[in-house]
């Protein structure tokens, strides 16, 4: 079974069965401190993380990445250029670019484009499959028309889509993109942290589920969802 915790923003801890049959933990732009979040960088003590997921270097995706790494053990998976400055920083990294699988053992991922800025390499997103379900997590990103591409090719069964507008899409681009992936369940993020990026993820909801057959999950910070 795969859990997907909501930790506000773009900040997500997931538990994934590898291919290997062991139970992953995945934190994906880990700003642990945000806002919204119900968790501070000292939880993590003493914990163990498999790996953290960096879609793109501005401080509210990056984070903690860093910092996170050293304290579980992590390894950082991101586009090559942030890879290479995890490593500098002393900590693993796995470093990549937009393309095919990237030459993990034990899950499989795919960096995906994101129409977006980083100061190091390129934006992405990322598509991620275990055992037990897959997921997309498009990162900060506006709408483009390969999404369609990434239905069609990864089918991923979960997809994390900002809905905040203003640095990424808004409600209505981001119901367009649901029509083009045709995943099993949204989960709107990136909103409401700041005032720039105000949104209603009961509107979001409504239009996407009277377009499609996508059931949409709307989580408050530190709340869970479990698949399937």
């Amino acid at each position: 079974m795969g859990v997907i915790k909501y930790l506000g923003h773009s900040f997500f801890e997931v538990t994934i069965t590898g291919l290997d049959r062991s139970v992953k933990t995945l934190l994906v732009d880990p700003w642990v401190e945000n806002p919204l979040s119900p968790v501070k960088l000292r939880d993590y003590e003493g914990r163990k993380v498999d790996y953290i997921l960096v879609t793109h270097d501005h401080g509210d995706h990056i984070g903690d990445a860093v910092k996170l790494a050293k304290m579980t053990g992590a390894t950082v998976v991101s586009v090559y250029e942030i890879a290479e400055y995890a490593s500098q920083e002393g900590v693993k990294s796995i470093g990549g670019n937009i393309g095919g699988l990237l030459r993990i053992p034990d899950l499989e991922v795919v960096l995906t484009p994101a129409t977006h800025s980083s100061s190091r390499g390129v934006p992405v997103g990322f598509y991620v499959k275990g055992l037990d379900m897959s997921f997309y997590h498009a990162g900060d990103t506006g709408l483009f028309c390969e999404m369609e591409l990434i239905g069609e090719i990864y089918s991923p069964e979960i997809v994390m889509l900002p809905i905040g507008g203003h640095f990424t899409m808004s409600v209505r681009e981001a119901v367009k993109a649901v029509e083009l992936i045709k995943p099993k369940i949204v989960i709107p993020m990136h909103y409401n942290t700041f005032p720039v990026i105000q949104a209603d993820p009961v509107l979001f909801k409504k239009l996407v589920e009277e377009k499609v057959k996508t059931r949409v999950v709307v989580l408050k910070p530190g709340e869970v969802f479990t698949y399937p």
